[in-house]
């Protein structure tokens, strides 16, 4: 049996194996991202980036990395590492590494990274993509209270790229993670709910600004313990 011959037994044999194989083999590093991108653009190809945390993809997702994979020949997504998302308690749901395997299996997806940073300007400027693509709810800078946009902006441009907006089917991973899943206590999601019913995003920001001047002295949590005490109905044979 010739190596060709044994390679394609392999792959019959355990086609999960092989896929999972080619799905990791596109997680890089970024020095290694950033030598293929420069290598693509000696080549006449040209780079696109997108860049998030991508904690739960849906189809918002897919329909964003096959229109921006529609603006250039490679697609590279980068993720940001679990220690600087910002997204509240108990997030990421997914380790950055099973973040990057999930990208990783997207078809429309050539390479995959991690960033250790808050945002993306490291990637940027080690990549210098030709194309750096973001969903419409950024096109508006004013509407991102992070604040970032406008740097990633800046950096792309620097670099002589252009910023695309995808302009499809829309969805919050957060909203739908803390809609559908269980990540509060249930008193606290039911809080969460009325309160986000009761009141707008313009409302919170206006409390917080109210108390933007105050001395505020935290003294701590008030913890009660409860404790059930029961009688055993016997031991178990092999307890001594």
């Amino acid at each position: 049996m010739t190596t060709s011959d044994r390679a394609t037994s392999t792959e019959l044999d355990n086609p999960g194996e092989v896929a999972k194989s080619a799905t990791r083999h596109k997680i890089r590093g970024l020095e290694d991202l950033a030598e293929t991108s420069a290598a693509a653009k000696r080549s006449g190809k040209s780079v696109v980036l997108c860049h998030g945390v991508f904690d739960l993809v849906h189809l918002g997702h897919i329909r964003h990395f096959e229109a921006a994979k529609r603006e250039g020949d490679i697609l590279i997504v980068t993720l940001t590492a679990d220690k600087f998302v910002r997204k509240g308690p108990g997030r990421p749901i997914f380790a950055e590494h099973m973040r990057a395997e999930m990208l990783a299996a997207i078809e429309s997806i050539d390479l995959v990274g991690i960033v250790f940073e808050h945002s993306a300007e490291s990637v940027i400027n080690a990549i210098q993509p030709d194309v750096y693509v973001k969903g419409s709810d950024y096109e508006n800078p004013d509407d991102d209270i992070t604040g970032k946009i406008r740097s990633e902006q800046g950096a792309v441009k620097r670099h002589g790229g252009r910023v695309v907006y995808t302009k499809d089917i829309t969805f919050s991973s957060s909203a739908l993670i803390n809609r559908h899943l269980d990540v509060f206590d249930p008193p606290l999601r039911d809080y969460l709910e009325a309160f986000r019913e009761g009141h707008s995003l313009d409302d919170l920001i206006q409390l917080i600004e109210s108390v933007r001047d105050f001395r505020v002295l935290l003294v701590g949590d008030s913890i009660i313990d409860e404790y059930h005490y029961v009688s055993s109905l016997g031991n178990s044979a092999k307890e001594t």
